[in-house]
C-alpha cells in the first residue's frame, strides 16, 4: 500500500494520513522498501516495483 502511494505521488505525510500512521512509520516502511528493492530512493522503488510487476499486482 505503501508503495503505491508513493507511486501515485503523495508524501509521507500525506500517506500517514490516509493509512493512520504516523510519518515516522512511513519513513520506517519506505527504508524497508529501498532495502528489499534494492533501490537508491522512491522514484527508483517505483521503477522497479513498476517493471517488476509488483505495482499492477497491488492496484
Amino acid at each position: 500500500m505503501v508503495l503505491s502511494l508513493i507511486a501515485a505521488g503523495n508524501s509521507n505525510k500525506e500517506i500517514a494520513i490516509v493509512l493512520a500512521i504516523t510519518p515516522e512509520t512511513v519513513k520506517s516502511h519506505i527504508k524497508h522498501i529501498l532495502i528489499k528493492l534494492t533501490a537508491r530512493n522512491r522514484a527508483q522503488a517505483v521503477s522497479l516495483a513498476q517493471r517488476s510487476g509488483l505495482l499492477a499486482e497491488m492496484s
